[in-house]
């Protein structure tokens, strides 16, 4: 009469041995390293938000969380290698509208199912895009940039971070609603392109604020318009582009996404982690100073936003007829 007793036993132990190591590993997570993959060059704004978060993540959950740069193919470099590794816990990417929504529609062919490969841990923060001249170009506002823009077309030139940047759609839409014609130049990254931009070697450029601010700031550059529908005040003075090309607006978003198959309990613990650390006035403070909102929120609530995002730049990227460079 025991035997079946014994045997369900048996059956039940051999079941939790098999769970143990799996619930081990998450209860005792991070018990390494782990890595945050930025898939631009190092000085963008996809940087600066990881190292903030990173830095913040190693003291508050004791191990360290290292930043490391994979740029190239607009961000699908290396958001496939995230995509592509073990879904551990110990890798993820700080993604941005470029590899979670657009380049799937600019790209004939990706090294990564956006929707399949890779899964919503936590929306970090979000941010406006600033239309900005070299110094020497002589437009003094928007009006007079769209006037040169129609005087001489294709003479002159726009970087953004990369193919499917929310710099690239952003001008692709600038270029479709003003009626005019300006040459791409892609880059691995905001720092490079930047860079370019204060020598000259490219004109203009919409970017992400947190990254341009600086070199706005020291007069490198001259900021002309924003991409919010709104004002913002680091930069006081400067107008929204819609305030000319009325209806226009785009925003750049970053987040923390994992490998599909990540441990749903290592995802929420990080999740409630970087939430409260987005809720901390030094954290929140410092990410203004760049012109950036800390957004926080659950990983349900990032999926259905990652998921509206998706449909909008679709959208724009058929009307724009965006291409890859």
């Amino acid at each position: 009469m025991n035997a079946p007793l014994t045997r369900r036993s048996a059956l039940l132990l051999a079941a939790a041995l098999a769970c143990a190591p799996a619930a081990w590993a998450q209860a005792d997570w991070p018990s390494r390293p782990v890595r945050i993959v930025v898939p631009f060059a190092p000085g963008g704004t996809t940087d600066l938000t990881a190292r903030i978060v990173a830095e913040q993540l190693t003291q508050a959950l004791k191990q360290n969380f290292v930043v490391e740069n994979k740029a190239g193919a607009g961000g699908n470099l290396g958001a496939a290698e995230v995509a592509k590794a073990a879904p551990d816990g110990y890798t993820f990417l700080m993604g941005t509208p470029g590899t979670q929504a657009i380049n799937q529609f600019l790209y004939p062919k990706m090294p990564y199912d956006t929707a399949k490969d890779l899964v919503p841990v936590s929306f970090v923060v979000r941010v406006p895009n600033v239309l900005m001249v070299n110094p020497q170009v002589p437009a003094k506002n928007i009006k007079e940039l769209i006037a040169l823009l129609k005087a001489q077309p294709g003479k002159l030139s726009y970087g953004t971070p990369g193919n499917g940047s929310t710099g690239h759609l952003s001008t692709e839409l600038f270029k479709t609603q003003a009626g005019v014609f300006v040459t791409h130049i892609p880059y691995r990254g905001s720092g490079p392109m930047l860079q370019d931009l204060a020598a000259g070697q490219v004109q203009m450029s919409i970017d992400n604020m947190p990254s341009a601010l600086p070199l706005i700031q020291s007069g490198k550059l001259v900021a002309l318009g924003v991409t919010s529908a709104q004002p913002v005040p680091q930069l006081p003075g400067v107008p929204p582009i819609a305030s000319v090309l009325p209806g226009y607006e785009a925003e750049a978003w970053f987040v923390l996404v994992a490998p599909a198959g990540t441990p749903q309990a290592i995802i929420d613990r990080l999740s409630v982690e970087v939430d409260r650390i987005l809720k901390k006035p030094d954290v929140a403070e410092r990410f203004a100073k760049l012109g950036a909102t800390p957004v926080g929120g659950t990983p349900k609530q990032l999926g259905d936003f990652i998921a509206a995002e998706t449909r909008k730049w679709q959208k724009v990227v058929k009307d724009s007829g965006a291409k890859v460079d």
